[in-house]
């Protein structure tokens, strides 16, 4: 064990003074017994100011209307007497000035022997935050406002704005997809870091895309990184880059995806299968701006606009302890939920016109349309792959018509199963959970290649493989 750590174990102290978020112990009478020098910089008030004193009276005495806040409907001194860990937000803490600032914070108990001695807040100043999320609120609430005088002239102004999109491949005309479209509009021309939330095959990367070709580094380059796809050891090389020799098989310098992406715009796709050690290492870079290559000691600066991508509850995994909180506000900046297709199946007509027209470029085909009895098949099906799956199954079909029109050749099994009373009050897990196993029994349990379950679901088989794992879909031999 190195004298560092021994340094640290010693003396616990030295790393929670060395945090930059606050850091408040109180026992069980209120009264502070620790408090660290990011919490003095938030506040203005110095430690010896109010060690030994009931903290709340300084700094929580009022919401930020300026209305009392009394000491027993406190969040923290609450943790104290249920041993409850709380989450709060929405609240404010008082600078020693007389000014406020928002905050974020958590009250967890403290435990000597099975008892409750105290409580522990950890709070963080969210000013930037704020202001950023009101701005952009304000902006949205212009738009809306917009619409509203303008209502008569809705369905031209919803056809305008698809014609807009129709080249980016974001097409539709429902409530929840017209919001998102806005979203991305707004925040497009800020260089705001953007967290992409949604399901797999909603189109998380083509919001992305759609991010950066409207964005003023539209011209620079637009550089993607899977973070499921590379080992732990690998990925630091992947995103920083090496040096000649670094380790064995490098055998010539390479740039990394964070150099690559230089005055453009870095999509960090599935960021919540980033390993925890790399999240650390990936923080710094994206605070300070400036990275390392492995194996190297020459600092590289870089101007990189940062979008990430999940189809996981983030703050789950915060909680958990799978993905560091400061990370999670470093990315959740701004974040545009991508709708499932199921939220959006008014959409259907709209988007299979869109991708006929793109499939009979590629097939040589003259499809005009899909018969109205299709149409209604696809509208009463839960779409478990989304906007992906709705592709292959049109390719699938586009590829054995012979027709003008396009009809469907083969029943969407889990659109049958939805019909049945027996499934109505089903979870959609559970429903998902039943047509993966069925696919997967009629291709013979193979999972990947041409004709396998993934292939037939619309899924890339990474992603099939991960749902699998998440549904605890196994067969009793390997896969």
């Amino acid at each position: 064990m190195s004298s560092v750590i021994k340094h640290f174990l010693n003396d616990p102290k030295l790393l929670l003074n060395a945090v930059g978020e606050g850091i408040y112990g109180f026992d069980l009478s209120g009264n502070a017994v620790f408090i660290n020098p990011a919490a003095e910089k938030m506040t203005g008030w110095e430690a010896g100011e109010l060690l030994g004193k009931k903290i709340h009276q300084y700094h929580h005495h009022s919401h930020a209307d300026g209305s009392e806040y009394p000491a027993d409907e406190c969040q923290i001194y609450k943790t104290m007497f249920d041993g409850e860990t709380r989450y709060v937000k929405g609240e404010v803490f008082w600078r020693k000035d007389g000014t406020c600032f928002p905050v974020e914070y958590t009250s967890t108990p403290v435990y000597r022997d099975d008892q409750i001695i105290g409580a522990v807040a950890i709070f963080r100043d969210i000013s930037q935050q704020v202001e950023t999320e009101q701005a952009l609120r304000s902006a949205l609430k212009q738009v809306q406002n917009l619409s509203e005088q303008l209502k008569d002239e809705n369905s031209y102004l919803l056809s305008e704005i698809n014609q807009n999109w129709q080249g980016s491949g974001l097409v539709g005309e429902s409530h929840v997809f017209v919001r998102m479209l806005e979203q991305i509009k707004l925040v497009s021309k800020t260089d705001s870091t953007v967290l992409i939330l949604g399901e797999n095959g909603t189109g998380k990367e083509l919001v992305a895309r759609n991010l950066h070709f409207l964005s003023g580094r539209s011209e620079m380059p637009f550089v993607r990184v899977n973070c499921a796809a590379f080992s732990p050891s690998l990925l630091e090389s992947e995103l920083f880059g090496h040096e000649k020799g670094a380790f064995t098989g490098a055998h010539d310098k390479r740039k990394g995806r964070f150099e690559l992406a230089h005055n453009g715009t870095l999509f960090l796709d599935e960021i919540g299968e980033l390993p925890q050690e790399a999240q650390s290492k990936l923080l710094r870079v994206l605070q300070e701006q400036e990275f390392e290559r492995v194996g190297g000691s020459k600092t590289i600066a870089v101007n990189i606009r940062v979008i990430a991508a999940t189809n996981r509850d983030l703050w789950k995994m915060v909680e958990e302890g799978a993905f560091r909180m400061d990370l999670y506000y470093r990315l959740n900046v701004f974040p545009i939920k991508v709708p499932p297709l199921r939220e959006r199946v008014e959409d259907l007509p709209m988007l299979c016109a869109n991708m006929i027209s793109k499939l009979n470029v590629r097939l040589k085909k003259q499809i005009k349309g899909i018969a109205k009895q299709s149409l209604k098949k696809l509208q009463a099906y839960s779409w478990p792959g989304n906007i992906r799956e709705l592709q292959n199954v049109l390719e699938r079909e586009a590829i054995l018509s012979h027709s003008n029109t396009l009809h469907l050749s083969q029943p969407l099994d889990l659109g049958e199963i939805d019909t049945q009373d027996d499934d109505k009050n089903q979870s959609l897990e559970a429903i998902q959970k039943r047509h993966i196993t069925k696919t997967l029994e009629s291709c013979g349990w193979k999972i990947s290649g041409k004709a396998g379950a993934a292939e037939k679901l619309g899924l890339n088989e990474s992603t099939l493989r991960s749902k699998m794992k998440k549904l605890n879909i196994v067969k009793n031999r390997d896969i």
